[in-house]
């Protein structure tokens, strides 16, 4: 029996389903009964009624699959497959601004940890923080823990006032910009995509600016045949699979997100026999960082 084989058996008998991120192997994404970005699959986690989801992803997405299925097991592929950004602010700076700033929001990108969420107001992912920094009735925002996609938001949202922390995302920061550039000399007529967590001398060269959904989007209803993507190169599966006629095109130093391609179809027969790597979140930290969840989704709607 083939290994794809074995992994939709065990998911029938187990009454479980399959979750990916855009960034994940193509092999994985085949298999997936959904893929999307952040967003999507934090409000699919929401409407499903298998007991078991196996996340293809990071830690902080299996954490917030966790909180808003509090009843339900979530399995993780691989333990070790984290979010450097994730991590990339103290609870005590949290703390700190809450004492400087007056009328302050704390708004947390999703990717980070339950502790992080537990601190916050509000999650916003790239797809919705416009959205949702815009209802706050906050005059102040402590952007937390991206940086690139917080001056993204705040150029959007001038009427706020923007703390912005120093985190970012490794893959979309390393992003080189002469790359790029070399890109659309040699392909003129290409359009730019672009992921909000880039710096922004790179963001300013893009044609579009949006979440990996977005740019799924953009790429489809474009008129020109070839795009130049700066982000993960994960999303190029579905690129090429609902745009078969059109090219692509990612910098010589192609990104790469190393923890979200050390999910491997071994690992999801493995967990699904054994339910290893099990997502636990305690209860007090759990009330505590569902709220803000809660509170994305029911702004973002």
């Amino acid at each position: 029996m083939l290994i794809t084989e074995e992994i939709q058996k065990l998911k029938k008998e187990k009454n479980a389903v399959i979750l990916a991120h855009y960034y994940v192997k193509p092999e994985i994404q085949k298999i997936a009964d959904y893929i999307g970005d952040s967003f999507y699959l934090s409000k699919k986690a929401v409407e499903l009624k298998e007991q078991t989801i196996v996340f293809c992803g990071v830690s902080f997405m299996g954490e917030s699959a966790k909180l808003l299925n509090p009843e339900k097991r979530v399995l993780m592929p691989d333990s070790d497959a984290d979010c450097p950004m994730a991590h990339m602010v103290a609870e005590e700076t949290i703390e700190k601004m809450r004492n400087q700033y007056e009328d302050l929001a704390v708004v947390c990108y999703i990717n980070s940890t339950a502790k992080l969420k537990a601190c916050s107001d509000v999650c916003v992912t790239s797809a919705n923080a416009v959205k949702i920094v815009k209802e706050l009735p906050n005059k102040n925002i402590f952007f937390i823990p991206d940086r690139n996609l917080a001056h993204f938001v705040a150029e959007q949202v001038p009427e706020k006032n923007f703390i912005f922390n120093e985190g970012y995302c490794p893959v979309h920061e390393q992003m080189k910009i002469e790359e790029v550039r070399t890109l659309k000399v040699r392909y003129p007529k290409a359009k730019v995509a672009a992921h909000p967590e880039c710096p922004s001398s790179l963001i300013a060269l893009a044609d579009y600016v949006g979440s990996t959904t977005g740019i799924i989007q953009y790429v489809k209803n474009m008129d020109e045949d070839e795009c130049i993507v700066c982000t993960e190169n994960g999303v190029l599966y579905e690129l090429q699979k609902e745009n078969p006629k059109k090219r692509f095109y990612f910098t010589k130093t192609e990104p790469v997100c190393a923890d979200m391609k050390l999910i491997t179809l071994e690992k999801i027969l493995h967990v699904l026999k054994t339910g290893e790597n099990e997502v636990t979140v305690s209860e007090d930290l759990s009330v505590r960082a569902k709220k803000p969840l809660e509170q994305m989704l029911k702004l973002a709607k």
